[in-house]
């Protein structure tokens, strides 16, 4: 019998401690076929041999593959011109919080024996940089739970096949508590009128009318919001176009409450109004009357 299509192939790979683990349940939860440190000279033959019982499989790649690394990028090129590889995926993590969770966890790091457990995990790094480079999306979990984790790649891979329409996903958060990483537009704000200094808004948030309205009604505001709708007009169908399934926007002021919130409410209306799909997190909206 003949198949219909060729099988979609995930890759998964990172950081050890940035969350690869939880990624993987979650595709065994979306019904993929899962194996774990395939050694990436086998993945041809792994494809081969399981493509014929399951359109979805899923590997991960990491340091524990060693000498192995090196044979990726020709891997993964090959698998690219075969139309079988659907994303690889890069799990990350900022090294203080990586160090965290090892020092919690008290587990061994893949690489002990490169020095101190810092020196560890910036050797990880060197060895798994073509990885990175390479990857269709990074994950950062810095600031993530493992069920925002889990979330997260349900949310990419549910659906058997990608329809052609790409999918946003607007975020705003507060730069005090770090970058929303895993964002392909990033963009700051505080440059526009600050609600925090207005007494009679500065415990509300950027949902409030009337922080919405101080935010929004400036003309700073309305000739930001004009440059950076038509740019977004320009680019989305050229993703689109390329054949990008998911763009991740950020929008980020000081204390993720106020101006970032209210243009990602804007910004929402923008491309709903266009019949493009979003979705809508406030990453710092209830950290407390924090400046933003």
């Amino acid at each position: 019998m003949t198949r219909s299509r060729n099988p979609e192939l995930v890759v998964l790979s990172g950081m050890s401690g940035a969350g690869r683990t939880t990624a993987m349940k979650a595709l065994e939860d979306l019904d993929f076929f899962c194996v774990d440190n395939l050694p990436v000279v086998l993945l041809d033959r792994f494809v081969d041999l399981f493509g014929e019982g399951t359109d979805r499989l899923a590997v991960t790649v990491d340091v524990r593959e060693r000498d192995f690394l090196e044979d990726f990028p020709a891997v993964h090129t090959r698998l690219r011109e075969r139309g079988v590889l659907r994303d690889l995926i890069f799990i990350d993590a900022s090294d203080d919080v990586l160090l965290k969770r090892f020092n919690e966890t008290r587990r061994a790091h893949p690489t002990r024996g490169s020095g101190s457990l810092l020196e560890d995990i910036a050797q990880e790094r060197d060895q798994l940089a073509a990885m990175a480079a390479r990857a269709d999306q990074i994950i950062d979990t810095t600031h993530m739970s493992v069920h925002e984790l889990k979330r997260t790649i349900t949310r990419i891979f549910s659906g058997a096949a990608r329809t052609g329409h790409l999918e946003v996903e607007l975020v705003s958060f507060g730069f005090r508590y770090g970058a929303a990483g895993t964002a392909d537009l990033l963009i700051d704000v505080r440059f526009l009128p600050n609600p925090n200094f207005e007494p009679e808004l500065c415990a509300f948030t950027g949902l409030d009318p009337r922080v919405s309205s101080y935010v929004l009604d400036d003309p700073r505001t309305a000739a930001f919001l004009k440059r950076f709708f038509g740019f977004l007009d320009y680019m989305i169908p050229l993703y689109e176009e390329e054949g990008k399934a998911y763009l991740t926007i950020a929008i980020g002021c000081t204390g993720g409450r106020h101006r970032s919130v209210a243009v990602i409410q804007a910004l929402d209306r923008h491309l709903r109004e266009r019949n493009i799909g979003v979705r809508v997190s406030h990453r710092d909206i209830t950290r407390g009357e924090a400046k933003s």
